[in-house]
């Protein structure tokens, strides 16, 4: 393994940050142009190599077109965008996304049921060890931010049962977006996960082999939870 000195920040990773938040932000609109490779290396006062290096990764990230001897233009994020931005988007200019929240909040709700069908279907007594060991840890768990991560890891378990690259994927982004909001979420989030006996439930009824009795031992489970935060998001709205 050949590993290099550690970098705070390589020049290509500024000027794409640079440029996705202003994608992201709809400072750049799409359809809109962007300057020239020469006059963006101007401007922010960095070598062609580099813009040429970040432009490629915006393209690679859904967020610009770059054409052959044409001018790079801004796409559609929502239409060409994949789920690796979802972090990017619950936080811009250092305040969360309330529409972003309650779409996480949503997916949440709907895809766990989902998963822990297909867990108790695909593997069953093969996830009693884990799970069990989970419960163990949440059961000793006492501050509430190290529950929620021990709630993760439960969580984590389920979606590598379910064997579903889709889910997994969509669960690691979801996971991203979620972990640098646990502080803030722990008053809320309290109730779920010092619920042991509803974590024990949605565990045997996965490692019994019972899709259906899965199913609903996880929405029991989230329900609460999540419809409080959506509850809060509208009233939110509401008062803006």
């Amino acid at each position: 393994m050949a590993l290099q000195p550690v970098t705070r920040r390589s020049v290509p990773e500024e000027v794409f940050e640079q440029i996705a938040g202003e994608v992201l932000s709809g400072g750049l609109r799409p359809g809109e142009p962007l300057p020239s490779e020469r006059r963006l290396a101007e401007v922010l006062g960095v070598s062609r190599p580099a813009v040429r290096e970040a432009l490629k990764r915006l393209s690679a990230a859904g967020l610009v077109e770059v054409r052959q001897g044409d001018a790079t233009t801004v796409r559609d994020f929502r239409r060409h965008a994949g789920l690796d931005l979802l972090p990017r988007l619950l936080v811009r200019g250092g305040e969360l996304d309330v529409a972003v929240v309650r779409s996480i909040l949503e997916t949440r709700l709907h895809n766990g049921p989902k998963v822990a069908e297909l867990a108790a279907a695909r593997s069953g007594a093969a996830l009693a060890e884990p799970l069990d060991r989970a419960l163990r840890a949440l059961a000793a768990a006492t501050d509430p931010i190290e529950r929620q991560r021990v709630a993760l890891t439960f969580w984590d378990h389920i979606v590598d049962g379910a064997d579903s690259i889709v889910f997994r994927l969509m669960y690691n982004t979801l996971r991203a977006a979620y972990e640098p909001a646990l502080a803030a979420l722990a008053t809320v989030m309290s109730d779920e996960v010092g619920r042991p006996q509803a974590y024990r439930e949605l565990a045997d009824a996965i490692v019994a082999g019972d899709p259906d009795r899965a199913r609903r031992a996880a929405h029991d489970l989230l329900a609460p939870a999540t419809t409080t935060l959506l509850d809060a998001l509208e009233t939110l709205g509401d008062n803006e």
